[in-house]
């Protein structure tokens, strides 16, 4: 049994150069875990708490105020770990403690587990031994919360090379596409100086269908086939449009305003057009119905929540029971604990609901999240493209393609 010796964190730095907290837990007295907490911009009215009164150096206090309670549990259990954070913490929202810190500790001591076992931390997530790679989802064109004004209101464009055999040739095709996307955009922009929004997506002053047509030219360009080798996928990010008060989306950057039905129309537009194979809070977050009647005219796409489900076990359950999705975004940091984010997996799981495992858009350079991916059965990685933050996350999948005991990739 690895034991946790020490516990100790810092304020460290996000990629968008915001304050957040990182742990290191030593397991054994030499075999350290290490984790920096992200932190979105788009984020569900119901996620956890990231920070209580948005002051890390207040999770941080509290933290070092507590972290004798750690001393002497078993690493890998992760179970027990969460349960003495919730001695600590016993809000549903990780208020007092703040979710990125709940997220640092149990992944620090999950990889601290991991390293002290000699095993990679995957395995200590799922001992299944047909485990496969997710394939590969990144942002190769930005809008909404994640780029400035004038481009997309829709937050982002993304690429999957779902006809990939392998990772690496998954991951370089994404790059390819990337690549050539900023080559049409400067073609049709010469004024473009290469901008690029949070997660590494290009952020060109384009309209919605623009980004669309571009973004699919630059696949054929390359000579493959729009929705066979390589597909694209959108995240709407719906709620940074709704007006609760006017009962309508708000596209102030295309110029138009949408009620109910039309917005589930303009969504069903672009998935049957471009082929999405992926389409990400469509409607606002408490729109379960409305995302039902889209789960149930594209089953065979994946019409994903995100701010809809929020990695929350009792979210996820209601939307089941309304038919509301068919996949779900998997971030741990929304649940809070590395348990948490576990659980709300095995529901998914268990009800053939697709699970994306995802980054945040203000990322560290750690690359656990590439292991829960794997762990979690995720039939998606959305890592992003581009960017030292998201590099990371990539690289870590191909150097755990040296393992034997992840056996290519996973059926979509």
């Amino acid at each position: 049994m690895p034991k946790i010796t020490s516990l100790t964190g810092r304020i460290l730095y996000n990629s968008r150069g915001s304050k957040t907290i990182e742990v290191d837990i030593i397991a054994d007295n030499k075999f350290l875990g290490r984790v920096c907490a992200p932190s979105g911009a788009s984020v569900g009215k119901y996620e956890a708490v990231s920070f209580p009164n948005n002051k890390p150096e207040q999770s941080l206090k509290i933290l070092n105020e507590n972290s004798e309670k750690f001393l002497g549990s078993d690493a890998s259990d992760l179970k027990l770990i969460h349960d003495t954070i919730k001695s600590i913490d016993n809000s549903d929202n990780y208020s007092k403690i703040g979710g990125a810190c709940a997220f640092a500790i149990t992944i620090a001591a999950a990889q601290a587990a991991a390293n002290s076992l000699e095993i990679p931390l995957y395995s200590i997530i799922n001992k299944d031994d047909e485990l496969k790679f997710p394939f590969p989802l990144g942002n190769i064109l930005g809008g909404g919360a994640h780029a400035g004004p004038g481009t997309p209101d829709i937050q982002e464009v993304l690429v999957a090379s779902i006809g990939a055999k392998g990772i690496q040739e998954a991951i370089d095709t994404n790059l390819q596409v990337h690549k050539e996307l900023r080559n049409l955009i400067q073609k049709e922009d010469p004024t473009f100086t290469n901008g690029r929004g949070d997660e590494g997506g290009w952020a060109p002053k384009f309209d919605n269908e623009k980004a669309l047509e571009i973004s699919t030219k630059a696949i054929e360009n390359l000579g493959f086939t729009l929705g066979k080798e390589v597909a694209l996928g959108v995240d709407f990010a719906s709620s940074t449009q709704w007006n609760e008060n006017k009962g309508k989306y708000i596209y102030d950057r295309a110029g138009f305003e949408n009620d109910s039905g039309q917005q589930i129309d303009f969504a069903a537009k672009m998935i049957d057009k471009y082929k999405l194979i992926y389409a990400e809070d469509a409607v606002h977050e408490e729109a379960f119905e409305d995302m039902a009647i889209l789960t149930k005219k594209f089953p065979d796409r994946m019409i994903t929540g995100d701010d809809l489900t929020v990695t929350n076990t009792k979210i996820l359950d209601k939307a089941i029971a309304h038919g509301s999705c068919n996949a779900a975004i998997l971030k741990v940091n929304q649940a809070g604990s590395l348990f948490d984010a576990l659980e709300f997996a095995k529901m998914a799981n268990e009800n053939n609901i697709k699970l994306i495992t995802s980054h945040r858009s203000g990322e560290s350079t750690d690359s656990q999240i590439s292991h829960i991916g794997i762990g979690t059965k995720s039939k998606l990685l959305k890592v992003g493209v581009v960017g030292g933050e998201r590099v990371a996350k990539l690289n870590e999948l191909i150097r755990l393609s040296e393992h034997d005991l992840i056996h290519g990739m996973i059926d979509i």
